[in-house]
């Protein structure tokens, strides 16, 4: 399928897309262009009134990483044995948030704007690249399921959630939140709890 058909050049986030497309090489045109139709296809899934405000809901949680951070403090104020592990994992997942807030302004990529597919939530700023509610919710991920016990597979599941929540609601495309999972597991996994002996 030709770049054209995936982005069609009536949408003027598409255009630039193309332009972007136009001045990479063969493996960067085709990351673009399978990253705008990834985008597309997760916009146009269940659109109704009532579901886009559950995610919009959901995904508001995120914001700032609020729920993750509320996450750890209630874990160091209930189990006063592992506190010291809370407290490293809230580190790690405040460190995420602010390495993903300097990466923003360097890459300084914007978000997505397609005719037809307006954003259906406001965010902070217009940068993108990468997801900071991705990094955070990785990051979480990574650093409290060691202590969450049985409860860290949905943890994780909610982790990607609140990544996808965000493509879903126009203001990322698919690559910011596979760059901010991969930054979030990897500051995530640095702050890890360490195995106790």
């Amino acid at each position: 399928m030709s770049v054209s058909a995936i982005v069609p050049a009536t949408s003027s986030g598409s255009r630039r897309a193309l332009l972007a497309l136009r001045r990479s090489g063969p493996v960067g045109r085709r990351v673009a262009a399978v990253d705008v139709a990834t985008y597309r296809a997760i916009r146009g899934v269940a659109r109704t009134p009532e579901t886009v405000a559950r995610v919009k809901s959901f995904s508001r949680t995120g914001e700032h990483a609020a729920c993750w951070l509320a996450l750890g403090a209630a874990g160091a104020t209930l189990d006063a044995r592992r506190r010291d592990d809370w407290l490293r994992g809230l580190g790690g997942v405040a460190t995420a948030y602010v390495a993903n807030t300097a990466l923003k302004q360097v890459f300084r990529r914007k978000r997505p704007v397609f005719d037809g597919l307006p954003a259906l939530i406001s965010t902070p700023t217009a940068l993108s690249f990468p997801s900071a509610h991705a990094s955070s919710s990785f990051a979480a991920a990574a650093v409290f399921a060691p202590l969450v016990g049985p409860a860290a597979t949905p943890l994780r599941v909610t982790a990607g959630a609140m990544a996808l929540s965000r493509v879903y609601l126009g203001v990322h495309y698919p690559v910011d939140i596979l760059a901010g999972a991969a930054l979030g597991t990897a500051v995530g996994t640095f702050f890890k709890p360490k195995a106790r002996t």
